[in-house]
Formats: structure tokens, C-alpha cells, sequence
């Protein structure tokens, strides 16, 4: 056994990450929540205060980040790899800008209507953010939850395949019907900053996905 490998075992390895990516998660959740409730809405004050609330989360994100990689720099014994541990804070804080991204373009370009592909595609966003929170609330106890962590990673990629789908479908009835060329850029946008997101979730799932081969 390396010498490393027998310091590992009997360092006691620093718990901190665990509360602090627990509160990212749930930072993703709200934000998620509060853009789904953004594309239902159709009062424009009502709007205007969503995207605050999106941003307040926005910051809110950008400070865990912050510590969880001041943390790294400071911690001996991580629970996981280091670069597996900066790889999900990332992506996590990833899926938290592009929510901040949509809810501002849609603020900046106030579009006459959202196609309904745009409501769909948020809650599938909501749907895989609640996933990833799962995924994160059962990472001290791994090998207990292993089963649970499986299916969550594996519905995040389906939900990925189904926001493809419902945004080459969008995509397609934007064109056919648009016919104001203005509305047509703006509404392009952010049917595929949404996707974006669809497409970030997954990546936060493939880290997931890493950590459970790794330790499970």
C-alpha cells in the first residue's frame, strides 16, 4: 500500500464539501423553481421580479463556489478527489448561470409570447436540478445509496435526451410559424439558452456518474 493511501485511511478526511454543495444544490433548485414559475407567468411586473429573485440566487451561487474552492485550497484530506469536487461545483455553478442567462434574456428581450416548448424545456431543467439535489444529499453515504444514485444519474440523461427532442420540435415550429423576424431571433435565443441548460444538468450528471464509479 502507498504511503498516501495509508494517510489517507487514517486522516480523517475534512466533511465540510458536503454541506457546502448540499447548499449549492439547493441554490440550483430555487433558481430552477423560480424560471419555471418566470415561464408560466404572464404578468410583466410579476416577470421583472422573478428575474430579480433568479439573480439574488445567481450571487447567491457564485459565493458557495467561492468557498468550496477557497476550501480545497485550504483542506489536506478531501471525502473525494479534488478535481472531482471542483468538477461538480463547477457544473453545478454552470447550470445556475445559464438559468440567470435565460431569465435575463428574456427580461432584456421581453417577447411578445413564449412558444410552449420554452415552459417545457424549464421544467425539465426543474425536474433535473431536483436530481442532482438527490444525487448530492446522498453522497456521504454512498455505498448506502448506491441504487438511488443510479437511477438519479440515469434520469438526468433521459431528461437531457427529452429537452433535445422538444427543442429540435421547437426550433422547427418557430420557423414555421414565426413570421416576425425580430421575435424570431429573440425567441431562438432562448429556446437554446434553455437547452443549454438541459445540457448542463447532464454534464453535472456525468460528474455524478464519475464520483459513484470511483467510491461506490
Amino acid at each position: 500500500m502507498k504511503a498516501n493511501t495509508l494517510l489517507s485511511v487514517f486522516t480523517p478526511k475534512d466533511t465540510k464539501f458536503f454541506p457546502l454543495l448540499k447548499e449549492t444544490a439547493s441554490t440550483m433548485v430555487r433558481a430552477a423553481i423560480l424560471l419555471q414559475e418566470l415561464f408560466d407567468c404572464s404578468d410583466e411586473e410579476q416577470k421583472k421580479e422573478l428575474y430579480k429573485a433568479i439573480k439574488v440566487e445567481e450571487v447567491k451561487g457564485d459565493k458557495v463556489t467561492g468557498s468550496i474552492l477557497k476550501a480545497l485550497n485550504a483542506t489536506f484530506i478531501t471525502p473525494f478527489d479534488r478535481e472531482d469536487i471542483n468538477a461538480l461545483t463547477d457544473s453545478m455553478d454552470d447550470v445556475i448561470d445559464v438559468i440567470y442567462r435565460v431569465s435575463h434574456k428574456v427580461q432584456l428581450y421581453s417577447p411578445e409570447k413564449l412558444p410552449e416548448c420554452t415552459t417545457i424545456l424549464a421544467d425539465i431543467i426543474h425536474k433535473g436540478s431536483l436530481e442532482i439535489r438527490d444525487s448530492i444529499d446522498g453522497l456521504e453515504n454512498l455505498k448506502k445509496t448506491n441504487i438511488g444514485f443510479r437511477r438519479h444519474y440515469k434520469e438526468i440523461k433521459r431528461l437531457e435526451e427529452e429537452a433535445d427532442a422538444i427543442y429540435e420540435d421547437g426550433i422547427m415550429e418557430l420557423f414555421h410559424k414565426e413570421t416576425n423576424p425580430t421575435e424570431l431571433i429573440k425567441l431562438k435565443e432562448i429556446i437554446q439558452e434553455l437547452e443549454k441548460g438541459a445540457n448542463k444538468i447532464n454534464n453535472t450528471g456525468k460528474v455524478l456518474k464519475t464520483i459513484f464509479v470511483k467510491y461506490a
